[in-house]
């Protein structure tokens, strides 16, 4: 027969594991990746990388944005890969910060 105290520590280790369950299963439903702390995205979109596929680094390219959209810029160098920066992306330094 166990103790109170084993009872106890079973009860407790069955509630860890359960949550640990949950937390585990909650992150992986979300099938978009989040950008990491500080909200900078992991990189340019796949869109703006294939628009400057066989280009040099100052060539004008387009792609469509996620609404369709036109999105038209010059091939930069972004993370070691050669991607569009569109025309009219703010500076860096005069960007929102983002949202909390």
């Amino acid at each position: 027969m166990p103790t109170p105290l084993i009872r106890c520590a079973a009860a407790a280790f069955m509630l860890l594991a359960s949550l640990a369950a949950q937390a585990a299963s909650s992150s992986s439903a979300s099938s978009m990746p989040r950008p990491p702390e500080g909200g900078r995205p992991p990189g340019p979109p796949p869109e703006a990388v294939s628009a400057c596929q066989g280009k040099t680094e100052g060539a004008k390219a387009s792609f469509k944005g996620r609404n369709g959209e036109t999105v038209e810029g010059t091939c930069r160098s972004i993370d070691g890969k050669l991607a569009v920066v569109p025309a009219n992306m703010p500076a860096p330094g005069d960007r929102p910060p983002p949202p909390r």
